[in-house]
Order: C-alpha cells, then structure tokens, then sequence
C-alpha cells in the first residue's frame, strides 16, 4: 500500500512539472544565448579596456626632441613640427604639426571619432613628449568616491599647499606640546612663509566659489563625494582643475555634465583664464565667448586658426574653396598625362614632382622634421596626391506637415507637486497651456524641478493639487539624457526601428537612418556596440518617424558633434509641431528661438528678455549668493573665535 501510495505522490509531482513548449524552449535557449553573449561581450570590452590602458592599441611617433636644448627644456609653449597617431590599425593623425602658445584658449574642433580626445590622452599620458617645464592636467575622470567632503576633495587638489598646512599643524602641536627648539620654530616660520607666498588664506575662498558657481550649496559642499552621482563627481574633478590653475589645462566636454546656469558660470570664469587652455567641446556660444583661437582637424591634420568659432568657420570656408580649386587643377593635370599616353601610375609620380598645390606649410613641416632627425630635407618621394576636400555635413529631417490638434493641447491648472509629506514643495499654483506653435525651453537652478516638470507634462507624474489636461489624441516624443539606455541592447537599429514601426520595409528604415547620418555598417550591429553618438542619432530618428505633435528633448546635445548640432537646429526649424527643450548649448535654444519659461520660486514663468538677458541676470545672482555666503561663514567664524576667547 505505501508503495502505490509513493508511486501516486511521484505521479502528481510529474504532472505537476510542466513539459516546455517549442515556443517556450526556444524562447528559453534563445535567453541563454543572450546571457552568454552579453556575458561574452563584458569580457571582451574588459580586455579592451585593459589593453587600452596599458596603450597596446596605440602608436604614437612625433619629430626627435634633443633633450639637451636649453630653450626646450625652459619653453611653455608647444611646438611639435610632426607627430602620428594611430589607434587599433587606424590613422587618426598623419605628419600633423601641433603649436600651441602659452596663455592661449584654444578650441580644439573636428567631426566625432576623429581623434580629439585621443589627442589629449596622447598628451596628458606622456606618450606625445611636450617641455618638461609645462605642468599639465587633463580632467577625463570624475574624482574618487569616498568620505571626502566636496570642498576638501578640490583642496586636496593642490598637494603642495596641502602638505605644507598639514606640516604646519605637526609643527605647532609639537610646540603645544613643549617643544621650544630652534629646529621646530625655524621650520614653522618657512612654513608660514611658503604658505603666505602662495596665498593659502583664500584657499579655501576660493574652492567654495568655484563649487558654488558649478551648482554646489553650501550643504551639497560638505557632503561625501561618494553621495554623488558620476555626473556631479565629474564637476568637483573640474572644480580641484580649476582651483589648481596648471599651466596647460586640458577640458574634454566640460559642458556635458552642467546645466544652463552652470554653463554661464564656467564660460564667464575662463573669458578671464591667464594660462594655456585647450578644450574639446560641442558647445558653439561656449567656444566662441572663451577661445580665441582655434585647432581644426581636417585631413588626420591639426590647421590653427586665429579667432573664436565663428570666425573659423568663415576662414574654413574660405580655405576648403582654395583646397577645391588646387585638387580641380591637380586632376585636371592627371587627365592631360593620361590622355597624352602615361599610365596612370607614372601621370601620378609626375605631378608630385611637379606640384605647385601642396598643402600649405607642407614643404616646411617635412623639412623642420628632417633637419631634426638629422636629415638634409624633405624628398620629393614624400609628396603625397592632394585629397579631394570633403566638407563633413550632417542632416536630420523631422516631419514638417504633423497633424493640427486644438489648442491647448497640453493645459496645467493650479497644479502643486511634492513628491510625499515628508519632502519640500516643488510648485503650487502653476498655470499656463502648450499649443503645437510653442517653442521654449525651460531654465533654473539645479534642483528647482525643471525635470520633475517635464514629467507631470507627459503624466509620468501627476500633481498633488490641481490637474495636469492632456489631450488624448496627442502623441508625445521624448527625448531625454538616459533615451539610449532604453534602446533593446541586442537589437540593432533597423530590428528595432521595424518593431516599432512595421508599415515601414527594411529599405525604408535604412533610407530614413541614412538621413540621420547613422553610417550604414552601423544599421545591422547592435545597440550595445553603437557609440553614444549612434544611439542619439537612432533615438532622434525613431522620434522622427513617430511624427509627433509634441517634442520634449531633455539635453539632446549631448552626444552630439558641432556639425549634428547644427543638423539638429534645422531639423527642429522644419519640424511642424510643438518643442520643449532642457538644454545648456545656447546655440540650440537661440537656434530654434525658444522662448525661456523660468522655473524657480516653485513655479514656472514665462522670462521676460532674452537669453542674453537671462545670461546676465544668472551671474549677478550667483555673485549676490556667493558673497551674501562668504559673509555669513565670517560671521560664523568671528562668533566662534569670540566664544573661544572668552572661555580662556
């Protein structure tokens, strides 16, 4: 009996165990698949990481430094005559001159994936060799999470101050403590001195400025570096450059990590930077208002330009006429050699010897070069055929003929939000409507609830008091900082966009990718392996075929190069619905003349003026709170020495 009674129990848990289905199996393995590849993937970009790290992917050859020129090894100026660089097999850099002045703000300018950053990692890791005397910092990582306060992570940063204050304090309990040596007291009056010469009293002034015009109160100043994000660890590691003032200073998209407010600051603190700046940005108003000068990357080449962005690209057009012109009379010659009987071969080995049309400073470049390795100078075998110019020109398309929807199609009515009891109110008493003709975008200080807005627009959240009336036939596009993360990572662009879209063929989403510059190898990998750059473009295009009413672009710049900017900025002005836009690159906001709606004082208005205007109000606020900050930390400090003085 217990036997039956057993082989029954084993029966039902048979029964119980559902058998998988085709369907389910394949779904199953198709899972597993997935995880070994994604697995697979991480392994793989972790030896890359490792190799790069170790500079295995990178060749780097510049012209011979004698090491025993005095006036090289005094210099603050770069001079390289040639330098190469070459990443995994590609040529990013090719016989290209770099010159760069002491005391100049340089804007160093080029499409995405050319080399820029590459440039100045090649600098800052030593493998491309500058004057011994240039003390350089190159601000790429954010600063170390740990319990370090914000504003003692940016003193910290100038280890010689530092190191001496800390000596000072061991000089002076050794003096506390009864030592009344000569030794001791010598020391602590150097110390004193150096300390004075360098102007460590206003240290501490100034890392608080600086923190303060990058976004940091006084409360977020005393937090723990490790309570914040990555975002805003990569503002105190631009903060601790911006405190130690190095001769050269290189930034790598300083702005991509800051708000409007924080933009302004930074842009009007570098107009007055006395040392060598190069920076990498996308930010045209940022470029023109703090260089004044610019490096060019065009042909694996570094081209200096005098003058800020808009009078290089005036100087660039001019120059790519003069490119075009000689490359039209080089093949022009190319065409009379050949129909005269040379072969192509021997037509081409004439018209190097022979060419008029080389690159500007060329010839002076390959004999500089020469002369410093020891050679007599340039050979006539060196020349190269003229490449024909070609101008890097980006375009992205939005619908222009959207469906008209009555207005408002989005209308706030005494609407109030906090997000529970226990938090602070963000807005109360909000009122005002969106139509499909609005343009603006909205500004104010960090933590003022720009994107807490954006939500309750969309119904992501809903108000507390008051209502938020959508339009039910409206349809929405967002675009905002973590799109790409949404993006299916083992889809590729074309799967993806076909899932969403499935009126459209194959050919008709890589036609409408192509439009928005995605390249076409890049259609069929998948996300996971694209550039932030390429999501950004897939995101940009998926919005596009959506045909929206409404845009809500939330720092669409972000990944994007100057050229894609631009783009972008057409694109919007063709656009025939409705944009709102969160955005620090003034370019786009006067780009696609937004109006400014300020939110601030728990609610949002309309801003009375321009962005010029707005500009000028951010900077006298944010001195007003600095001082009315310095003043109150004075007040403190004299009040505690007051009580101090009394108690003894």
């Amino acid at each position: 009996a217990e036997s039956e009674s057993d082989d029954d129990g084993a029966k039902r848990k048979k029964k119980k165990k559902k058998k998988l289905s085709n369907k389910e199996r394949r779904k199953l393995e198709r899972e597993m698949e997935m995880n070994n590849r994604e697995a697979l993937i991480k392994l793989e970009n972790k030896k890359a990481m490792e190799a790069n790290e170790r500079g295995d992917q990178y060749t780097c050859s510049q012209t011979a430094v004698d090491e025993n020129d005095g006036n090289w090894l005094e210099s603050l100026d770069i001079v390289i005559p040639s330098f190469n660089i070459t990443v995994a097999g590609k040529t990013l850099f090719e016989d290209s001159p770099l010159s760069i002045v002491q005391g100049r703000r340089y804007g160093l300018v080029g499409p995405n994936g050319m080399g820029k950053s590459t440039l100045l990692k090649m600098i800052a890791s030593g493998e491309l060799r500058i004057p011994p005397k240039i003390d350089y910092l190159y601000v790429e990582q954010e600063v170390h999470a740990d319990d370090t306060p914000a504003v003692e992570a940016v003193l910290r940063a100038d280890k010689v101050r530092w190191a001496l204050e800390d000596e000072a304090k061991e000089l002076q309990a050794k003096q506390d403590a009864g030592d009344e040596s000569d030794a001791v007291a010598n020391r602590l009056v150097e110390v004193y001195d150096e300390l004075n010469a360098m102007g460590a009293s206003s240290a501490e002034s100034k890392a608080r400025r600086i923190l303060f015009g990058l976004g940091f109160d006084a409360t977020m100043q005393e937090q723990a570096t490790r309570n914040f994000s990555g975002g805003w660890r990569m503002r105190i590691s631009l903060a601790r450059a911006l405190f130690v003032e190095p001769t050269f200073l290189m930034l790598d998209e300083p702005t991509n990590h800051l708000d409007l407010n924080a933009v302004i600051w930074l842009t009007d603190y570098l107009e007055d930077w006395q040392k060598t700046l190069v920076v990498v940005s996308h930010d045209q108003d940022f470029l023109n208002e703090v260089c004044d000068e610019i490096l060019h990357l065009d042909q694996r080449k570094i081209v200096n330009y005098r003058g800020n962005y808009d009078q290089f690209t005036e100087m660039l057009e001019q120059h790519r006429r003069v490119q075009q012109k000689n490359w039209e009379k080089q093949q022009s010659r190319l065409r009379a050699l050949k129909r005269s009987g040379q072969s192509k071969k021997k037509a081409e080995e004439d018209v190097k010897k022979g060419s008029r049309f080389r690159e500007a400073g060329a010839s002076k470049r390959k004999k500089a070069a020469a002369v410093a390795q020891g050679g007599g100078g340039s050979s006539e075998a060196q020349e190269k055929l003229l490449e024909r110019p070609r101008d890097y020109r980006v375009y992205l398309t939005f619908p222009q003929d959207v469906p008209k929807l009555a207005p408002p199609i989005i209308e706030v009515i005494d609407a109030g939000f906090r997000y529970g009891p226990d938090f602070p109110v963000l807005f109360k008493d909000m009122n005002f409507g969106l139509t499909q003709d609005d343009r603006v975008c909205i500004v104010g200080p960090n933590g003022s609830g720009k994107s807490t807005l954006l939500k309750l627009l969309i119904g992501q959240l809903r108000p507390t008091r008051g209502e938020v009336r959508i339009n039910s036939r409206l349809r929405l596009g967002v675009f905002n900082q973590h799109a790409s993360e949404a993006l299916p990572m083992h889809l590729s662009p074309v799967e993806h966009l076909r899932s969403q879209f499935q009126d459209l063929t194959y050919q008709d989403i890589r036609n409408k990718l192509g439009k928005f510059n995605l390249p076409g190898h890049a259609h069929e990998l998948k996300h996971r392996e694209l550039s932030g750059g390429q999501k950004a473009r897939v995101m940009l295009c998926q919005l596009a075929l959506m045909a929206p009413h409404l845009l809500l672009l939330d720092e669409p710049t972000n990944n994007l190069d100057v050229e894609s900017i631009e783009a972008l900025i057409e694109g919007l002005n063709m656009f025939g619905g409705g944009i709102i836009v969160i955005s620090h690159d003034a370019r786009l906001i006067k780009g696609v003349n937004a109006r400014l709606w300020c939110v601030e004082d728990q609610n949002c208005y309309a801003f009375e003026g321009g962005l010029d205007a707005y500009k000028n109000k951010i900077i006298r606020l944010l001195e007003e709170q600095m001082q009315a900050f310095e003043q109150e930390r004075e007040r403190k400090r004299l009040e505690k020495e007051a009580v101090k003085a009394s108690a003894s």
